[in-house]
C-alpha cells in the first residue's frame, strides 16, 4: 500500500528534532500560553459579524432542493419496498422447500 504524498509529490523523512532541556524545565510540557478573554459586548458584536457573513439561499433555491429531496425520498422508499417483497418471497419460498 503506497503511502500519502506530499502535495509537491514527495515524501518527507519521519525525522523527530528534540528540543535541549533547560534547567529546572520539565521534559515534554510546554507552558500554556494564556488566552485572552472576550468580554460579554465584544463577544456579542463578534456574533453579529459572523452572523451578517450568512448567505441564505434563495426561495428558489430552497424550493428545488426541496423536491429534490422530496422525489429522491419516493425513489428510496419504492427501491426498498421492492428489495423487502423480494426478500419476503425469498424467504417464503425457502420455508416451503422445509416442509
Amino acid at each position: 500500500m503506497a503511502k500519502a504524498k506530499t502535495p509537491k509529490g514527495r515524501r518527507t523523512p519521519n525525522v523527530q528534532v528534540s528540543q535541549p532541556v533547560l534547567a529546572g524545565q520539565a521534559v515534554g510540557t510546554d507552558a500554556p500560553t494564556p488566552k485572552k478573554r472576550t468580554s460579554i459586548p465584544q463577544f456579542f458584536s463578534q456574533v453579529r459579524a459572523e452572523g451578517r457573513k450568512i448567505v441564505w439561499p434563495s426561495r428558489k433555491e430552497t424550493w428545488i432542493t426541496s423536491v429534490m429531496v422530496f422525489i429522491m425520498v419516493l425513489i428510496a422508499a419504492v427501491f426498498f419496498w421492492i428489495v423487502d417483497w423480494g426478500l419476503a418471497k425469498i424467504s417464503l419460498f425457502v420455508l416451503s422447500i422445509g416442509q
